[in-house]
């Protein structure tokens, strides 16, 4: 197996850890799986957390992510290794990865690109998508979260508070205190009124949260391929996406209006997230995951 080159930092420690699905949270604690992912499923088996050690592992989070992004998503992807997601940012990527403990699958993933890794791959993927000038002083304790997935038969909170935890310890670990990424709406978003044309349920999203979640102009960026929300009808009753929901109850902001991404078939929200923003009783949950309290 070959390893990765260049590993930046040494594996979380709660990659030793397991979980019950749905009930990461200890007595006490205040978050709602069901509420950060919007269903409630009942826990089944155990999931681990882990980083990945070598490109076998990365290997798998590309097969998860081509599966989700490709197959159900309509993503056109490059064909470099067929059945695969991959780009030229994941060799500078840490990968973290969520396991179903029986079958030993990757049914989680994310990858993020820490400030050292950014500068020798000579950007981030969002400043593909967007000009981040505004977020210059920022880069040095700022990491990029990316290719967020979560295979289909898992979509609950479980899943995804397992590595939103292990999240909050590598940040705290290495001392990095803000988080970007793009936060894609499909465009066949999938609305409780049925299927949703993409573009105006994005221009509709986009109208919400930039009433309530917009980010201080200090930190507005500008997309390089603007989705064209004028044109667009932006008074449908729609709700976010899951992700995008659980990142605004965390306490992110929306950096600007929507770029359009033909190759994955979406509109791309830049958001930020900043440890100092996390509402009370989310902080105190990862606060204790992560060693802060």
């Amino acid at each position: 197996m070959k390893e990765l080159p260049n590993p930046t930092f040494a594996l979380s420690p709660v990659a030793t850890q397991q979980f019950p699905r749905g009930s990461l949270c200890r007595s006490g604690h205040a978050i709602d799986p069901g509420a950060v992912q919007g269903t409630q499923k009942p826990p089944v088996g155990k999931i681990s957390v882990s980083w990945a050690r070598h490109q076998d592992e990365v290997r798998q989070a590309q097969r998860l992510r081509y599966q989700v992004f490709a197959v159900e998503m309509g993503a056109s992807l490059p064909n470099t290794v067929p059945g695969h997601d991959i780009d030229l940012f994941d060799d500078y990527c840490e990968h973290l990865l969520v396991r179903d403990e029986i079958s030993q699958d990757v049914i989680g993933t994310y990858r993020v690109l820490t400030p050292t890794q950014a500068k020798r791959a000579g950007s981030t993927y969002s400043d593909t998508e967007f000009d981040l000038t505004r977020l210059r002083s920022l880069r040095a304790r700022m990491v990029e979260l990316g290719r967020s997935c979560v295979h289909a038969d898992h979509r609950h909170g479980g899943v995804i508070l397992a590595l939103w935890g292990a999240l909050a310890e590598f940040m705290n670990r290495n001392q990095l205190d803000t988080m970007i990424g793009c936060a894609s709406i499909p465009m066949q978003h999938y609305g409780a009124s049925g299927v949703v044309n993409g573009g105006h349920a994005a221009a509709s999203i986009w109208r919400q949260v930039s009433l309530t979640h917009l980010a201080p102009i200090e930190y507005r960026v500008t997309p390089r391929l603007a989705l064209p929300v004028d044109q667009l009808d932006d008074s449908l009753d729609v709700e976010p996406p899951a992700l995008i929901k659980g990142y605004l109850r965390l306490g992110a902001k929306v950096l600007g209006a929507p770029a359009w991404d033909p190759d994955f078939n979406s509109a791309d929200l830049p958001m930020m997230m900043r440890i100092d923003d996390l509402p009370p009783r989310y902080l105190k949950h990862f606060s204790a995951k992560s060693g802060l309290l």
